[in-house]
């Protein structure tokens, strides 16, 4: 969401992260500098490949804060006011958490314990808890002739698809993965008998088949499965025995949380088992762990398989399980097995063999009429579009993860630790978030996250409020979020070094507070049950504080130089190598904005996040008849952040009807190869020139950022603007493609321009779901109101969500994917990351007309 360009290694919508006092070489790296500063106005105010050869909280709680902060840093003496600032930076809000609230304890944590929460890898089991006993699958594929260890995801692997095509969020998903002419299904369930232990037990079954036979030469299917305790605990792996038929007890052990334990085995196919066990600490590393071993042994045996050898004390087991294709197997994990009355292997039963086929089946069944009845009520689209709505949020819903870890912060430009570092870190944290990409982006992101609780407060409101209450129990003492989550060793392993680090005085679009908004008038509707209305009310009140120290964060450190405006500060204004200097906190990256940065630009996106935020704070304190010094604030400002003249007077182009950012700006800048001489050698490099000087006006660049105040509603239905919109969407040399509304106009000069000589064409042009969602939103509400253009928006409503729907199902059947975005000039191609099962999700919102109730 889930700034920076990105690479194919690392890329980021409002995801870059480095400093101001960045180099010029460092861009050409991917990254950006940062400002920080705070305005004049407050509220109050107003892999590697394996080949035959196989290579190888109150006061107290902020003493204590600071004291560790000075003493496992090393702060220098006599910096003052620089060290105040770091220390604060890493110091949380005192405040009472969120998800220490009674709701989030008891049933709902034992319910929500074990779960898919390790989206990075095809197959990834482990408990909300720091230091968890984590389960995973990797297997051997080929690819050009040579063998490769499949296990975390990631585009090199080439599989044709991959994902989760149903998943409940809780207890029970189903995946396919199709490597070449392999099918994988992986199906989890989860049940909670009285035997059990904390958490419950759950199951896992492999089936897996090859549509393609070579009769007797057919070589077996090499399965990975392993088990493995962060915590660095031992447990027992039973001894090795001929592993053929019925159940086997693969592993056993116990842990404070779930009690006694045990990882059986189930299979009726013959197959053949070759273990290996490590003591390590490490996690993120166990691709290259099993990887190197098979190296080792095939060169001592010339065979493919585990030797059979575990170190002592081992944290860490793998099964290698070998077996002709088709094949079928069932791992089933029991917690609580300690009492006299725990009932193995009855339990067992109930998750092997037809008894969990038959649950499978009832889940399946749930989770399908769950989603006809949230999602497909009007019954508007077909079978071919529901199997794509079902595995968009199932692979949403399948793509929550948990982690846990520190963040790397930033410390003043101007201050140096003693050991040279700059940056200090964050208090250990836990996350439970939705992400954008399973193979790019396994992590959380602030503004993706918005995006995504649109869909999931709709099924599971709970999840929903459980993963909004992380976030906001991540804010610091100033009201400042990180807005990209790297927790752990094995998310910092999927990034680069150079994006690891989150500046406190950067920020991202407020988006938890689209879904918020939703959750509150739905509130107010009466649209939950009574058991659900006192949940979510006892959730916002717990939650205001928080909201409203966010909301201060934004109003102080991004107001602009004048009253009533506002920017994404932290834009580099000494850059010369980009085109049009990015403004990564925006989300929307290198979308143009004035050419020459400073404090007297105005952002009109950012201007739409304020009222839509200031709104729904003034929402929640009516309805939960909240008191607070802060309620005529949030009223007042509400009012006048919609006030249509003044946005009008300080954003609007009247010729064109089309909203601008307003600063110093010149559309005459290029980028051209430059000869530079140092020490007597010469150099090429591509650098900006300005051919005029910039001037303050408004920015005339069309595309997402024009469309904010029409996205939040804010323009009277029956005014001459809503028309001049109207007009802007549907023209197709502008915005308008048959694949959804293009994110830059083609007259721009910045069109599909790169950036720098490195960084392509971002939002400059591709089709962005989460934007044309919302501008759908727009057409919807308009074509529902009385006025001179409701006909009108309601004809660009019906031909905007049909091609949406059109190309984005014909995208998934194609490819097996939902994309990042998609090509608005190859026929709707889909582009960047994939599977994108963040804001791409939304096609499920789309087809069942589903749209936010925003300040309108």
């Amino acid at each position: 969401m889930p700034g920076g360009n990105r690479t194919t290694t690392h890329r980021s919508r409002g995801r870059g992260s480095p400093d101001s006092t960045a180099s010029d070489a460092d861009a050409t790296r991917g990254k950006s500098r940062r400002q920080g500063g705070r305005g004049p106005h407050g509220l109050r105010r107003l892999g590697g490949a394996i080949s035959w050869t196989l290579p190888v909280v109150g006061f107290v709680t902020l003493l204590l804060i600071g004291s560790l902060v000075y003493y496992r840093w090393g702060f220098g003496e006599g910096e003052g006011e620089l060290v105040k600032r770091a220390k604060r930076s890493v110091a949380p809000l005192a405040m009472p958490k969120l998800m220490d609230l009674p709701q989030f304890g008891g049933y709902h944590k034992d319910s929500l314990y074990w779960g898919t929460y390790r989206p990075h890898v095809y197959l990834g089991i482990r408990a909300r808890t720091p230091q968890s006993l984590i389960f995973g699958m990797m297997w051997l594929g080929i690819k050009n002739g040579q063998y490769h260890l499949r296990h975390v995801c990631q585009d090199s692997d080439e599989l044709s698809s991959y994902g989760w095509v149903e998943h409940n969020g809780r207890d029970y998903g189903r995946q396919v993965l199709r490597d070449h002419d392999f099918y994988i299904e992986t199906s989890f369930l989860k049940q909670k008998g009285e035997e059990s232990g904390f958490g419950g037990d759950w199951a896992v079954r492999l089936d897996i088949s090859n549509e393609v036979s070579n009769n007797a030469e057919e070589s077996p299917m090499h399965l990975f499965f392993y088990i493995a305790d962060e915590s660095g605990q031992s447990f027992t792996m039973n001894s090795q025995e001929s592993y053929r038929h019925g159940t086997t007890l693969l592993a056993s052990g116990s842990r404070v949380d779930v009690g006694a334990w045990q990882l059986q085995l189930h299979s009726l196919d013959s197959v053949e088992v070759h273990t290996a066990g490590y003591k390590s600490p490490h996690m993120h590393n166990l691709t290259e762990l099993v990887q190197a071993t098979l190296a080792v042994n095939a060169r001592r045996t010339g065979l493919i398989q585990l030797p059979d050898i575990k170190e002592g004390y081992s944290n860490i087991m793998v099964y290698q399980i070998s077996a002709e294709l088709p094949a079928k197997f069932d791992l089933v994990f029991l917690s609580g097995v300690d009492s006299e009355s725990s009932n193995i292997s009855e339990r067992v039963a109930t998750l092997t063999g037809n008894e969990f086929t038959r649950k499978l089946s009832e889940r399946q069944k749930a989770f399908g009429e769950k989603y006809d009845r949230l999602f497909d009520a009007k019954q508007k689209v077909n079978k071919e579009e529901k199997a794509v709505g079902k595995a968009a949020i199932g692979n949403l819903l399948g793509g929550i993860g948990y982690f846990y870890g520190q963040s790397k912060i930033a410390i003043p430009k101007d201050l140096t630790l003693k050991n040279g570092e700059k940056s200090i870190s964050y208090w250990p944290a836990e996350l439970y978030t939705a992400v954008p990409s399973r193979s790019f982006f396994p992590r959380g992101f602030l503004w993706d996250e918005g995006f995504h609780q649109f869909l999931v407060w709709r099924w599971d409101v709970d999840i929903c409020m459980d993963i909004i209450g992380h976030w906001l129990d991540l804010l610091n003492v100033d009201g400042w979020i990180p807005r990209e989550q790297i927790l752990g060793a094995e998310a910092l392993s999927k990034v680069p070094e150079e994006f690891v680090v989150q500046y406190p005085s950067n920020g991202n679009p407020p988006t938890l507070f689209l879904g918020l908004r939703d959750l509150s008038k739905a509130l107010y509707s009466k649209e939950f049950s009574s058991e659900e209305a006192e949940r979510i009310s006892t959730f916002l009140e717990r939650a205001y504080p928080r909201l409203d120290a966010w909301f201060q964060w934004f109003n102080i450190t991004q107001s602009g130089k004048h009253e009533g405006t506002f920017y994404w500060h932290g834009r580099d204004n000494s850059t010369r190598r980009e085109l049009n200097p990015k403004t990564l906190t925006s989300g929307l990256d290198d979308f143009p904005r004035a050419s020459h940065p400073n404090d007297e630009e105005r952002h009109v996106d950012l201007r739409c996040w304020m009222l839509l935020a200031s709104n729904c704070m003034h929402s929640i304190q009516q309805m939960l008849g909240i008191k607070h010094t802060s309620v005529k604030d949030y009223a007042l400002m509400t009012k006048k952040l919609s006030e249509f003249d003044v946005l009008n007077k300080l954003h609007l182009d009247e010729k064109s009807g089309a909203y601008f950012d307003f600063g110093y700006h010149t559309e005459k800048v290029r980028l051209r190869w430059h000869e530079l001489r140092e020490n007597e050698v010469i150099r090429r490099e591509f650098l900006r020139e300005t051919l005029e000087q910039p001037q303050l006006r408004l920015v005339p660049h069309i595309g997402y950022v024009s469309l904010f105040p029409f996205m939040m509603g804010i323009i009277p239905p029956e005014s001459w603007v809503l028309g001049k919109q109207l007009d802007l969407i549907s023209n197709r040399s502008i915005l308008w493609t048959d694949y959804g509304l293009r994110s830059l106009s083609k007259i721009s000069t910045m069109y599909m321009k790169h950036n720098t000589e490195h960084d392509p064409p971002y939002w400059r042009g591709a089709i962005w779901i989460n934007m044309n969602y919302m501008i759908l939103s727009s057409l919807h509400h308009y074509s529902q109101v009385d006025g001179p253009y409701k006909d009108q928006a309601g004809e660009l409503y019906e031909e905007l969500r049909s091609n949406l729907i059109r190309n984005i199902v014909k995208n998934y059947h194609e490819t097996g994917f939902l994309w990042e975005n998609y090509d608005q000039k190859n026929k709707g191609k889909g582009k960047g990351a994939r599977p994108f099962t963040g804001w791409s999700s939304l096609v499920v919102l789309i087809m069942a007309e589903s749209y936010p109730k925003l300040a309108r």
